[in-house]
């Protein structure tokens, strides 16, 4: 389990000749609530943000992301569902429960990293409150909905 936060700024190596081909920067999510793939910043002076499928990522370590070839980098595509933090993003956006309960504001994904399965979410109330009472990991039953001006989920009560 992984969250998006300790894989931000990861660096990423192409298995075959040990170079880095990038930074991880942002995660591709579906409609689903599932992770699709890594956005990676690559190039020397002028970086460019490129997309890495889940599936063709073959390790997440804790100090970098392995991947079989750069050949399995692709270019952005204009239609990409969402991300964690660029377009479409979801960071920040309001939770809340099927029964209409505020949850918090989004924080912080956690997420099967072979399978891209999102697994929690973690929300915070603002700076003070996260001081006061921490922030909370909520655990979902079924996927999301996403939608322009919220996330509802339906909230494992365990």
């Amino acid at each position: 389990m992984r969250t998006f936060s300790l894989l931000k700024g990861l660096p990423i190596y192409e298995l075959s000749t040990g170079s880095k081909i990038g930074e991880v920067c942002d995660l591709s999510i579906s409609d689903q609530g599932t992770v699709n793939g890594l956005l990676i910043k690559n190039g020397a002076f002028i970086k460019k943000t490129r997309f890495i499928h889940i599936s063709n990522v073959h390790s997440f370590g804790h100090d970098g992301v392995m991947v079989e070839s750069m050949s399995k980098l692709e270019p952005i595509q204009e239609n990409v569902d969402y991300t964690f933090q660029h377009h479409r993003h979801l960071l920040g956006k309001e939770m809340l429960t099927t029964e209409g309960e505020r949850l918090g504001l989004l924080e912080d994904v956690y997420f099967l990293e072979e399978m891209g399965t999102i697994i929690g979410y973690e929300l915070t109330d603002g700076f003070f409150s996260d001081i006061m009472e921490g922030k909370r990991v909520v655990k979902t039953v079924n996927p999301p909905s996403i939608g322009k001006d919220a996330i509802i989920v339906n909230v494992d009560k365990e």
